[in-house]
């Protein structure tokens, strides 16, 4: 199958911070891929690049098939890229900013059905009329969503997409770009909200520090580090520090409720005598699957919380 994207070992250094260090990853047509990592593991550099908006330090970026610094224009036509940053023209209504932005790539008022079906399915028709300095913050997110789809680019980059917004929109966006998806285009996602990499996500990169830690699909990967968890929610009338009663198996607090991570099914025993010992109730309990949230923490070294 052809590939989308794809990077040959890219590197992106500014000073001596190592920003990308060395990834090569490609992504193939048609896919819904997830680019995973905590806070300055490299995943808007590398969008940024892919994008033109930065220039490697070594290595090559390719987008179906054009370099995105020798072949640029075509590159950048093949790219719908939503960004992170609330970044809109100020002195235009929605809809004749979209109409501004299919006409940098070439598209004329043929495409204004296109237009009109996308500010449709993003719930945008009230506003369309509307400046776009007077909409929310959530209707300002779905309107860049609406600006990278404009020209209908094979390749459509989700940059924390859904950050801001509410529940309703984020459900009618996935259904629009899941129907985009099963029509051809290949979608990248970066998300924090790692439940939507998890449903969503077909195949996923995890970074950490400008390298990628893990590649595989999200089925092999959640088969990979396949445990249970045991959820405990516990009356602690006294302070007590259960890392100094517990010893060896990690754990994360929430409120009431301590999340053991279980290496073998021998350790349910040993948690519940360890509290018992101290008098410590145990008010619910429940073993829960791996979900892709603790295979992130682990792989891209975020400690766990301890009491």
């Amino acid at each position: 199958m052809k590939k989308a994207i794809a990077f040959k070992s890219v590197k992106k250094n500014y000073g001596k911070l190592k920003a990308v260090n060395g990834i090569t990853l490609s992504i193939k047509e048609g896919e819904f891929f997830g680019l995973l990592g905590p806070n300055g593991a490299g995943k808007s550099t590398l969008i940024n690049m892919l994008a033109g908006l930065v220039r490697p330090t070594s290595g090559s970026i390719s987008a179906m098939g054009f370099d995105v610094v020798k072949d640029y224009q075509n590159a950048r036509h093949s790219l719908g890229i939503v960004p992170q940053e609330l970044v809109f023209d100020p002195f235009f209504n929605l809809r004749e900013m979209l109409r501004f932005q299919a006409g940098y790539f070439g598209k004329g008022k043929s495409n204004d059905a296109w237009v009109d079906e996308v500010i449709e399915r993003l719930d945008l028709k009230a506003k369309a009329s509307t400046n776009m300095r007077m909409l929310s913050g959530g209707m300002k997110r779905r309107a860049l969503i609406a600006q990278a789809l404009v020209h209908r680019p094979p390749v459509i980059v989700l940059d924390e997409p859904t950050a801001g917004v509410d529940v309703e929109l984020r459900q009618k966006l996935w259904t629009f770009i899941k129907e985009l998806n099963t029509e051809g285009h290949t979608i990248v996602l970066t998300t924090h909200y790692l439940e939507e990499a998890e449903a969503l996500c077909n195949r996923v990169a995890m970074l950490r520090a400008g390298k990628v830690v893990a590649l595989d699909t999200t089925t092999n990967l959640l088969k990979k580090f396949a445990a249970k968890n045991l959820k405990l929610r516990l009356s602690l009338k006294n302070k007590f520090k259960l890392s100094s009663i517990i010893k060896g198996i990690n754990f994360s607090v929430d409120g009431d409720f301590y999340t053991f991570e279980l290496k073998k099914i021998d350790d349910i025993g040993r948690i519940i005598s360890a509290l018992n010992k101290v008098s410590i109730e145990i008010l619910d309990m429940e073993t829960v699957d791996q979900d892709l949230e603790n295979i992130f923490l682990k792989l891209t070294g975020n400690e766990i919380k301890y009491e």
